[in-house]
């Protein structure tokens, strides 16, 4: 259900803005999407782990709250990383 050191690295470095990056809300939201397409397979086969829903719901809404205020900063960076990630339809 994590997301492994590697992995999280590979996501860093794909969505970095600088060298040593790792705050911006760009990496922010692509670690986050990481973790919620996780849970989402998990949920398939455990659809009655309820506790490990509300969690899934916290980081959603976490997504959610640095994809507006990335959208309300600057539009440019919003649309690319919504692109990237694959996030709208």
């Amino acid at each position: 259900m994590t997301v492994t050191a590697e992995k999280k690295q590979e996501i860093i470095a794909d969505n970095a803005r600088d060298q040593g990056d790792t705050g911006s809300p760009e990496v922010q939201v692509a670690i986050l999407t990481q973790r919620i397409r996780n849970l989402t397979e998990h949920f398939k086969d455990h659809h009655k782990d309820n506790h490990s829903r509300r969690g899934l719901l916290m980081m959603v809404n976490k997504r959610r709250t640095l994809l507006a205020y990335l959208k309300k900063k600057d539009v440019e960076r919003y649309n690319a990383l919504i692109q990237k990630l694959g996030l709208r339809k």
